[in-house]
């Protein structure tokens, strides 16, 4: 793809809006960059390209006049259809290519790429461990970690790329082509960005779109439209997985192991090795030991990895004890579907937060759990009188202002053996910049909490 001398419009300054922007100009391009801020308000992100004569900053992300000087356009994750930019720049013909598409066109190694509503960065990050216990050189990134830009324009010296796809990036997707592409699952989400559930779900699909006869597509049976699914796609080989059914091909739980069927294997992986908590989570297992298989890493490599996978930051991530309640951080399960499942992963009393801002999907699927599982349930930020309305009074209910005031009331309110967990099912954006940002401080506030308790203790010693 021939980018030297091209007019390219990055839209969106974030980390891959900075990446691409330097990529573009190491070949050549001149680039200009669109975005909602001003430079005087991109600080140091404006001073990292000081110096470069062939990339303009200050475009507005609504001037619309930069496209009558523009050759082809690459959006950041997360910049909506909506855009104007995007709208007009369609309406005149302009090739538009997400990050994505525009690093695959380098990419030198077979990519694995994993999309799904939920469990996209827990299956990337433990696919990406598998390689490397088993002697496998590889990058891990793309949606987590580095963009696949940055990888594109180094040495590439790995094996395989793995890689976290979003349903952003593929939403400007056109020959993308995985070797492996994995759909986890797909539940209501983003549809404030995609405009329906349907688009949603077509964007997803786009992950299959260009695989060929000696490609892998893996699917979960306990989708209702995998099988719809399987029935149009590409790829030569098609690799199911299941949490509820007997496959007679694929792999599936079988008493107290995974069972993987395929390609005349039939290998026994024991649950018991697997410390990741929750059925999604043996979802999640199942679909990256089928794509290390199709790999070549060896089974005893596998388990020895499940043996040593805890997680990752901010999924169903134990935060601490005390009084005996335990607290976990679920601050990643920013849709309806994330919470259903955190909740399915406990069988004591949680105390439930939920809330943040409000970006779609129906509470009410949760009412059957939280009658079985929750004692209390505390919506918090922009969302929690919407939520309230929809589930508030199933069980003992309260609303709370912010994140610290619920996680206060929910110390006051449980008792020993109980679970507090903070699942909100609402993105971050009322109260933090991100879901990182607010794990972080559910964290800090359950620490200060222990330590508040400790100096209570130590002050209650001195006067006796």
């Amino acid at each position: 793809m021939e980018l030297r001398g091209k007019n390219i419009l990055v839209i969106g300054l974030g980390r891959t809006g900075v990446a691409t922007a330097k990529f573009l100009s190491d070949r050549g391009a001149r680039v200009m960059i669109a975005d909602q801020k001003a430079i005087s308000e991109l600080g140091n992100t404006a001073a990292l390209f000081k110096g470069h004569a062939d990339i303009e900053l200050g475009i507005r992300d609504d001037d619309t006049d930069v496209l009558l000087r523009t050759d082809m356009i690459v959006p950041s994750p997360g910049v909506p259809p909506s855009n104007c930019l995007l709208e007009e720049g369609l309406r005149m013909g302009i090739p538009i290519l997400s990050e994505l598409e525009l690093a695959s066109r380098y990419l030198k190694k077979p990519a694995v790429a994993i999309t799904g509503t939920n469990g996209k960065t827990t299956t990337t990050s433990l696919l990406g461990r598998i390689f490397e216990q088993c002697g496998r050189r590889v990058f891990v990134g793309g949606n987590i970690g580095n963009p696949l830009i940055s990888y594109v324009n180094g040495k590439q010296e790995d094996d395989f790329a793995v890689l976290e796809v979003s349903s952003f990036q593929l939403q400007w997707v056109r020959q993308f082509h995985p070797f492996i592409a994995v759909l986890l699952n797909v539940t209501s989400d983003h549809i404030d960005y995609h405009g329906s559930f349907e688009e949603y779900r077509s964007v997803k699909e786009r992950i299959f779109a260009c695989q060929g006869t000696e490609d892998y597509a893996i699917l979960n049976v306990d989708d209702p439209e995998s099988e719809d699914l399987s029935q149009r796609l590409p790829a030569g080989h098609v690799v199911r997985f299941s949490s509820s059914s007997r496959l007679k091909e694929g792999i599936f739980i079988d008493g107290d192991c995974l069972r993987y069927r395929f390609d005349g294997k039939d290998e026994e992986y024991p649950i018991r090795s697997i410390r990741l908590k929750g059925r999604h989570n043996l979802e999640n297992t199942m679909a990256a030991v089928i794509a290390a298989r199709i790999c070549g890493c060896p089974p005893a490599g596998i388990i020895e990895t499940l043996e040593s996978f805890t997680g990752i930051p901010h999924r169903i991530e134990f935060a601490g004890s005390i009084d005996g309640v335990d607290y976990y951080d679920d601050s990643k399960g920013t849709n309806v579907d994330a919470v259903y499942r955190a909740l399915e992963a406990f069988h004591r009393p949680v105390v439930l937060l939920v809330g943040g801002r409000y970006k779609g999907g129906d509470f009410g699927v949760l009412t059957h759990l939280i009658r079985e599982r929750v004692k209390m349930l505390i919506a918090f930020g922009e969302a929690g009188k919407k939520i309230l309305s929809v589930i508030g009074g199933i069980v003992k209910t309260e609303r709370a202002e912010g994140l610290k005031s619920a996680v206060y009331m929910a110390r006051d309110n449980a008792s020993s053996g109980d679970i507090v967990l903070l699942s909100p099912g609402c993105s971050s954006f009322d109260e933090f910049k991100n879901y990182e940002e607010r794990g972080m401080v559910f964290k800090d506030i359950v620490e200060h909490m222990g330590h508040e308790k400790d100096e209570r203790i130590w002050a209650n010693h001195l006067q006796q």
